[in-house]
């Protein structure tokens, strides 16, 4: 679990963090791209996402996709009543 200090525009939740992920990522990549995807700063996502507020009132899930420094792709998908934020690989899907 990971401790985000700052005021987020979009909601994380508790956070988890898959052991894949954990065994590819550094603690810092994690940290800089959960405070992006709070930001609502969605990363390398293709689709765009919903506006945070419109699109949490919608019920949808808000999801990114960003790259570590060492090259290794990963998603943050925060589920739709905002409890949890799950960091993973595509390929833990």
């Amino acid at each position: 679990m990971f401790d985000i200090r700052f005021t987020p525009q979009i909601p994380v939740g508790q956070v988890f963090i898959t052991p894949a992920a954990a065994q590819r990522l550094s603690l810092g990549d994690v940290t800089q791209a959960l405070r992006r995807h709070a930001r609502g700063d969605h990363g390398d996502c293709i689709e765009p996402a919903p506006h945070p507020d419109r699109g949490v009132l919608r019920g949808c899930r808000v999801f990114s996709a960003y790259r570590a420094a060492n090259g290794t792709r990963f998603w943050i998908i925060t589920d739709t009543d905002l409890r949890q934020t799950k960091v993973l690989l595509p390929e833990d899907y």
